[in-house]
């Protein structure tokens, strides 16, 4: 996205905002919906007003590890930074790189501070002292080639070696009938030897989920099955307190004989899962193909990306409740509503359409 694109969102978003706010006024007496468009929006209001910054002031507070990966472009830094809580805004950090072009970045996992100033954490990175050798951060929720790319870029082992060494999964003991690495790559902090090789390092990962799934207890000839609805779980949910709500949609649905219409595993088969859009295209919820949960019944073909162990606890015992439907109705905040009719859940959908009117931009 260009910075004339980002401006031009940037005013969008204010005139939404601010035309909100003035319908809200103007429809005097109704304190609750004003309280409700308040709550929801107010952040972004004084935003848009310029009453808050979109920066963290100072040096920060607390420790964190973010990882660049070979081929990221300011953007995609500026997302991971405020993604970790380590930048108030993405906008804020690419501001400052607009007005510093010559700047570049190493790959690699960087030892950094929660909550600071955009130009804190550049000079962070630019400090070679904050660079972690052989150390690989992998969040929850990544693919295996994602999960590759950090590995490489945080312990300095060839990409190449570790695609190549991901190519055979029955290499790594796996159940009978899993042909991919996927969902067996346990999202950790790792450090690793300067000589570890690639095979080495995905063993590493393999194993890790495997005392993951002894500790919950799960059958060896369940564990794909488990670690499938871990990783939509872990894809689907905004927040960890809804793991179990999530995971116990999956199993109403299946019950019931319903598709589970999940769009992460609509994006996965289509290699959309990264396009930063709560939205599917058309093309991927219409495609026919092992992952699409829109167009075949049941569970996908396997697991769309690596859950973490609150995923896959969560799949193991899913919380009680009746709910057949979820959406997030704010995607800053994670925050998701469960239904139980069609009906509810197209007013919840409702609201996420207000929140994206509001928050253009934002992965809407």
């Amino acid at each position: 996205m260009n910075a004339r694109t980002r401006g031009e969102s940037r005013s969008i978003g204010r005139r939404v905002l601010i035309s909100l706010l003035v319908t809200v006024v103007l429809l005097g007496g109704l304190a609750a919906a004003g309280g409700y468009l308040w709550a929801q929006f107010g952040g972004q209001i004084s935003q848009a007003l310029g009453w808050t910054s979109n920066d963290y002031e100072g040096g920060g507070k607390g420790e964190t590890v973010v990882v660049i990966t070979k081929g990221e472009i300011g953007e995609d830094i500026a997302a991971s930074l405020a993604e970790a809580d380590v930048v108030k805004t993405p906008e804020a950090f690419t501001e400052l790189l607009l007005a510093n072009p010559d700047v570049q970045f190493l790959p690699g996992s960087y030892r950094l501070k929660l909550q600071m100033s955009s130009q804190a954490a550049l000079d962070a990175l630019q400090d070679p002292a904050n660079r972690m050798a052989f150390t690989a951060m992998i969040p929850e929720g990544k693919t295996v080639d994602q999960t590759l790319e950090i590995i490489s870029a945080g312990a300095d082992i060839p990409l190449e070696e570790l695609q190549t060494a991901a190519q055979d999964p029955s290499a790594y003991e796996l159940p009978e009938g899993v042909a991919s690495l996927e969902g067996w790559l346990f999202p950790a902090t790792y450090e690793f030897e300067e000589n570890t090789t690639g095979a080495q390092a995905i063993s590493r990962l393999v194993q890790e989920q495997k005392a993951v799934l002894d500790e919950l207890g799960v059958a060896v000839s369940d564990r794909e099955r488990v670690l499938t609805i871990a990783a939509m779980v872990q894809r689907e949910a905004g927040r960890v307190e809804d793991f179990g709500k999530v995971s116990r949609v999956i199993q109403n649905r299946l019950d019931q004989g319903m598709k589970l219409q999940m769009d992460s595993t609509a994006q996965y088969g289509m290699g959309q899962q990264d396009d930063g859009s709560v939205w599917s295209t058309d093309e991927a919820l219409a495609d026919d193909n092992p992952w699409n949960t829109y167009v075949r019944e049941g569970l996908p073909q396997g697991p769309i990306a690596n859950p973490g162990r609150d995923a896959i606890a969560a799949a193991v015992s899913p919380e009680a409740g009746d709910w057949l439907y979820f959406v997030a109705v704010n995607l800053d905040t994670g925050e998701s509503v469960f239904s139980t009719t069609v009906e509810e859940h197209n007013a919840a959908v409702e609201r996420l359409n207000q929140w994206c009117a509001a928050n253009p931009g934002k992965g809407c």
